[in-house]
């Protein structure tokens, strides 16, 4: 078999076989191949696209390149959650609670933040003490003695995503439907879940921009989860607009704590009460609305809450920055941010709220950066709000004053002040089955 011969197939507008796809796979993974080659075919990819088959083989060839977890001895339905990323997503912080405490096991492997994205591991190691490493033994009791369990990858999950990734990113061949796809879903089904939701989410603070797109990732990555034999519902919710009002990683648990009580932001505990309620219900809970009964529930009686503190506890954390958020530790110094009218918050750019929390420490441009884990912004206005000339829109925090200029500036040009409310949009655009 010569990569040449694969190269032309596809430049052709042919159809890969499974043969083919895993011999350029293990090509990518094992360095046989050259990169000038494999950017021929990823933009042989782009223009010609693949189907549903060839990108489910792309995707399990792509799983099957690193290792693999076996949760078989993990007791008990594993459901999970992925979200594609975006400013102020803090959901596995309550759905992860929630779903555990209802008797579904909750075995999560997280990422960490770059860019304009924040990470659950970030938040997580916010809490001073909290271990995101754990051994898989470690991992596995874990989660059979409390029913969850939050770490950051430690094996090598899918290398040859990592290889291809790093070349889509140089070559302008990252916005491909079954490149994105089989990314995504190479590394969320090296793990062993039984029921999985996507939260792909939509605007301005996304990968991806727009609903149709969206939408049509979401069936794809939902297709290729079925072929895989997992239970599959995605969810296409908005961020055009940060999601609650906290970006940043101390700020960020302190309102998932939050809406734990049952005080959180309305966005927020909406969004978190509909991923728990699929996640409960493709674990065979009930219907979709018995489970949103059920999840709201535990957090009314606070059973949520205590899982939450269950794990923190578990994995080493402070257990009293849960029990009261104004423990986390704080930034030194902090900027009110003013509203340059008077008018209504309209469109705002969430992929500058989150570059302008990454100028204040809160983020990383390289994996190799460190995070301030207390700075960060705090939304006092969000979009549809009523402001007036000088009315407080945002808090900005950080350690460094000097970092507030750049930070301000980015918020202030990201947020458009208008005369009229703007139309309102949904959270929740479709959720795809």
């Amino acid at each position: 078999m010569r990569m040449y011969d694969i190269i032309k197939k596809k430049r052709d507008g042919g159809e890969l076989s499974e043969e083919e796809i895993g011999f350029f796979v293990r090509g990518v993974t094992d360095g046989s191949i050259p990169d000038y080659q494999i950017t021929a075919l990823l933009m042989a990819i782009y223009y010609r696209g693949m189907n549903v088959r060839e990108t489910c083989d792309l995707t399990f060839a792509v799983r099957d390149s690193g290792d693999r977890l076996d949760f078989s001895s993990i007791h008990g339905i594993r459901a999970d959650k992925h979200s594609t990323g975006g400013v102020g997503d803090k959901t596995s912080l309550v759905v992860a609670p929630i779903v555990s405490s209802l008797g579904v096991k909750v075995a999560k492997m997280s990422g960490r933040g770059l860019g304009h994205t924040g990470g659950t591991v970030d938040k997580l190691e916010a809490i001073e003490g909290f271990r995101t490493t754990l051994s898989e033994r470690e991992f596995i009791d874990q989660v059979n003695k409390i029913g969850m369990a939050i770490v950051g990858q430690s094996k090598e999950f899918a290398p040859a995503d990592k290889k291809l990734y790093a070349l889509r990113d140089v070559t302008a061949t990252v916005d491909s439907m079954p490149l994105i796809a089989s990314s995504i879903m190479g590394k969320k089904l090296a793990a062993d879940d039984d029921c999985i939701v996507l939260d792909v989410k939509t605007g301005s603070g996304s990968f991806m921009k727009s609903v149709e797109r969206s939408r049509e990732l979401a069936r794809l990555m939902v297709e290729i989860g079925k072929s895989a034999g997992k239970k599959m519902v995605a969810l296409i919710t908005d961020m055009d607009r940060p999601l609650g009002n906290a970006i940043g990683n101390a700020t960020e648990v302190a309102e998932a704590v939050e809406t734990l009580k049952g005080r959180g932001p309305s966005d927020l505990t909406e969004v978190c009460i509909t991923l728990a309620a699929y996640m409960l219900s493709l674990a065979g809970k009930g219907s979709v609305e018995e489970c949103k009964a059920l999840a709201k529930k535990a957090i009314e009686d606070g059973s949520a809450l205590e899982k939450l503190k269950e794990c923190v506890r578990a994995q080493g954390g402070d257990v009293s920055v849960i029990e009261d958020p104004s423990k986390f530790k704080r930034a030194k110094f902090s900027r009110e941010v003013k509203s340059p009218a008077a008018g209504y918050i309209g469109r705002v750019d969430t992929e500058a709220y989150g570059l302008a929390s990454l100028a204040l420490g809160a983020g990383r441009n390289t994996a190799e950066d460190s995070i301030d884990y207390s700075a960060g912004i705090l939304l006092k206005k969000k979009t549809g709000d009523k402001v007036e000339r000088e009315e407080t829109i945002a808090v900005l925090f950080a350690n460094d004053e000097k970092l507030f200029t750049g930070a301000e500036e980015k918020l202030l040009l990201a947020t458009t002040i208008q005369t009229s409310p703007p139309a309102p949009e949904p959270l929740i655009y479709d959720v795809i089955e």
